[in-house]
């Protein structure tokens, strides 16, 4: 009897110790994941932690391209964390965390990975600071085999996506993490240094520099996040509502500085038309930049960039109604994966159809029906799916247009009041959140009260031409002896459109 108790005891002590072990080493610290694991970029992004605040301290000489400073990262972390990768090309030479010197190692393979092991384990829930310095010339960094560093003959510009933030500073470089932002760069006097958010303050502390201080103070995604560098004309403004309205435009603009001017000094305007749809701007300043630098324009928060070309042939208040109508979809609400991107291209393309509308141009549902009359059933168009088009078809035109057609399929089918119901119950509730596709769609049967399956199979997930197009008339009462007509504001949407597309060339 005793000897069966001191062995059960035994045993049981056993047990204890084994399940102590285990326990112990389920709460090791662990390596925070290398990306998050988005279906197209696996490597965008990295696990173990969240990024509340960026602070940038940088110096830019254009003449020579280097780009040198700090880069300040408040995080918390998501898990116990031995060590952690933030996304960065460029030459490191020290990195600190919580006022420590950390290890830290760059990537070999040309990832853009830079890996940091603080003196300390972090626990979870802990926060930290982050200092990294470093100094380097970004147009000569290639990640994934490119750069995203623009170098122009005055200076250089960091815009693109899906990525930009890796060659000029350390970052959780995916939209699932959000931060808010002070980002300033210090310059030659003869230039600009151009950025989110409102300008503090300009700040000289040597001869011949001048220091640019912006601020964002709304959550904001790192692809969003840019960096103008140039001879630009800056004008500085408020809105009728009181928000600081800072717009540029570039030196070497020529005969399409007009036209970049009279399109772009009227975001205030269709700002103001786009929050009678979709509920109130979400962000405190807004503004535009104007510049040969780039063949393209993107929704930078608060303050679109915008290629020269789109500007080419006149005036363009559609691609600012695309570019605005992005700073609720994919700025205020950012993507959960990249696949998701219907919920950015296919709600700013609808953002110039409503501009259209409210321009005499052209309807939605003239404009929805044209692009579907005007596409063959076998054109390649229908063969890309808004809801997942693939990395290489990611910013292809039928993302934009097609993408459109689906929304104003959902609006046909739901009325206008319960239409813009859901968009502006989506950016209340998704605010400074990222989001998929399933969640919108989930929300729009919730108000609606009808079965939406159906509809978003055909539009988003299905390939081939809808058997009924986007207005509910089935295509074979719509066949015509003629010709479909275009809307006045159709060309200008279409060149937009395939304008738009060359983002993601390098």
């Amino acid at each position: 009897m005793r000897l069966k108790t001191r062995a059960g005891f035994a045993g049981l002590t056993a047990g204890v110790v084994s399940v102590l072990l285990v326990g112990t080493a389920a709460a090791a610290p662990a390596p925070g994941s290398i990306g998050i694991g988005d279906p197209y970029y696996p490597h965008a992004g990295n696990g173990g932690y969240d990024v509340g605040h960026y602070d940038l301290r940088l110096t830019y000489q254009p003449s020579t391209d280097l780009l040198s400073g700090s880069t300040t990262i408040l995080l918390t972390a998501t898990q116990d964390l031995s060590r952690f990768n933030l996304d960065f090309g460029l030459k490191v030479s020290s990195v600190r965390v919580n006022n420590r010197p950390a290890q830290f190692a760059t990537s070999t393979d040309g990832t853009g990975e830079l890996s940091v092991t603080p003196a300390t384990p972090l626990k979870k829930g802990q926060t930290a600071t982050v200092v990294v310095a470093y100094a380097d010339t970004p147009s000569k960094v290639k990640i994934d085999g490119f750069t995203a560093w623009k170098k122009t003959p005055d200076g250089a510009l960091a815009v693109d996506e899906p990525q930009s933030a890796a060659w000029w500073f350390p970052s959780n470089d995916h939209p699932t993490d959000l931060a808010t932002y002070d980002i300033s760069v210090e310059v030659p006097n003869d230039v600009a240094a151009l950025s989110n958010g409102t300008l503090v303050r300009k700040t000289v502390q040597r001869p011949g520099w001048t220091r640019w201080n912006w601020r964002s103070t709304k959550p904001q995604a790192t692809y969003l996040t840019s960096l103008e560098v140039g001879k630009f004309e800056v004008n500085e403004q408020t809105t009728p509502d009181g928000k600081p309205f800072i717009t540029a435009y570039g030196a070497d603009l020529g005969e399409s500085l007009g036209a970049a001017k009279a399109s772009i000094e009227r975001t205030p305007e269709i700002t103001e038309f786009l929050a009678s749809k979709f509920g109130p701007y979400p962000f405190e300043a807004q503004g535009g930049v104007a510049t040969t630098g780039i063949t393209f324009a993107l929704e930078n928060q608060t303050r679109p960039v915008y290629g020269a070309r789109a500007f080419r042939s006149g005036s363009n208040t559609s691609v600012v109604a695309h570019e605005q109508a992005h700073q609720w979809f994919g700025d205020s609400v950012t993507l959960g994966k990249w696949s998701d991107i219907w919920l950015n291209e296919g709600f700013a393309s609808y953002g110039e159809f409503l501009w259209s509308e409210e321009t005499g141009e052209g309807t939605a549902d003239e404009l929805a029906q044209y692009i579907y009359d005007s596409q063959p059933a076998d054109a390649a168009f229908w063969q890309v799916l808004p809801a997942d088009p693939g990395a290489d078809k990611q910013f292809d035109a039928a993302v934009y247009d097609r993408g459109a057609l689906a929304v104003h399929a959902l609006r046909k089918a739901v009325g206008d009041d319960t239409f813009f119901r859901i968009l502006q119950t989506w950016q209340q509730v998704k605010k400074s959140k990222s989001a998929v596709i399933p969640e919108f769609i989930a929300l729009a049967e919730k108000i609606s009260g009808k079965p939406l399956y159906d509809l978003f199979q055909t539009w988003l997930y299905t390939k081939g031409k809808p058997a009924v197009g986007p207005n509910g008339v089935p295509a074979a009462a719509q066949r015509a002896a003629v010709a479909p007509v275009a809307p006045k504001s159709y060309p200008q949407i279409k060149a937009t459109h395939e304008f738009l597309g060359e983002r993601h060339a390098h």
